[in-house]
């Protein structure tokens, strides 16, 4: 099995990051971690993957003149690798359109919202100001337009009337270490196609018999 060389990008603790590195530790994983990189050198990911044997970098944008040469400077980073794909994880910077169109349908986020409600921060705020009964995480291809881009898999949870941002935060989190790996999966595996800035999933079951998904604590 060819397993698709992948670099993690990230700007803080790294959980999303850590869940990626613990799903590549399976020889079955279609995916393998070589390279984390940070535009903080303070950031506590870096521990965390240097601690797990993975290659770790860190690009400060201060001693960049602008966000196009941070960008080539990151992308040549990313070659250097050998990264065929890589995943934002927490990654607190807006990319270039020249870079995000470099890396079209190879460069993946995961967003704490069901996208395309609640773009932005402060999405587990917004999803309780709202009222929603359902919020979630979103895994998605990156488009220049922050927070957009064709949805590769989403999860959901139900939302709690005694529910804070904070305890609304965790449980979408804990959803997202479960559904980053899985997506990253099926990316690497080659089972996803861009279709008019959808996501095809191959072998997926026909609409037809594709059932709803509620949450037990609805039942």
């Amino acid at each position: 099995m060819i397993r698709r060389r992948v670099a993690i990008l990230i700007s803080g603790r790294g959980s999303n990051m850590a869940a990626l590195v613990a799903a590549a530790r399976d020889p079955g994983y279609p995916a393998e971690i070589a390279l984390v990189l940070s535009n903080r050198a303070d950031a506590p990911g870096l521990e965390r993957a240097e601690q797990a044997g993975i290659e770790t970098a860190v690009l400060d944008p201060k001693v960049f003149s602008s966000r196009n040469v941070f960008d080539k400077a990151l992308d040549a980073r990313l070659k250097a690798a050998g990264a065929e794909l890589v995943c934002l994880a927490g990654f607190m910077r807006l990319l270039t359109p020249e870079f995000v169109e470099a890396w079209r349908d190879r460069l993946i986020n995961i967003h704490p919202s069901l996208l395309p409600l609640f773009p932005g921060l402060n999405t587990h705020a917004s999803a309780l100001a709202a009222g929603v009964k359902i919020h979630g995480c979103t895994v998605h291809f990156v488009r220049e337009e922050v927070d957009s881009g064709p949805i590769i898999a989403q999860a959901a949870v139900p939302v709690l009337l005694s529910d804070t941002p904070e305890t609304l935060a965790d449980r979408v989190l804990a959803a997202e270490h479960h559904i980053y790996p899985l997506a990253l999966a099926l990316v690497a595996r080659g089972r996803t196609v861009v279709v008019d800035e959808r996501v095809v999933i191959d072998d997926a079951p026909p609409e037809a018999t594709v059932q709803p998904l509620i949450s037990p604590h609805f039942r």
